[in-house]
């Protein structure tokens, strides 16, 4: 591997604004912005509008569509399409 052109891969926190629950975790995303956590150590802080603790596809809260009752509009609109 050629050394110098790899972006620098470290801790980092992600703080969810919808929720408020802060990750940290590594990557290679930067900021200028820094945060104490829980350790005592000062780590960079990214905010993020949504993450797995406040997207409704993780929390269950999502809108369920009533595909039921379009299927049976469709069936019904179309009950004698085709047939001679």
């Amino acid at each position: 591997m050629k050394s110098d052109i790899h972006p620098k891969y470290q801790s980092i926190v992600f703080n969810d604004l919808a929720s408020g629950v802060k990750f940290l975790t590594r990557s290679t995303a930067t900021s200028e912005k820094t945060i104490e956590w829980e350790d005592g150590k000062t780590y960079p802080v990214i905010d993020v509008e949504v993450s797995s603790e406040s997207h409704p596809f993780y929390t269950g809260k999502q809108r369920i569509m009533d595909s039921a009752g379009r299927v049976e509009r469709f069936n019904a609109r179309f009950k004698g399409f085709g047939k001679k």
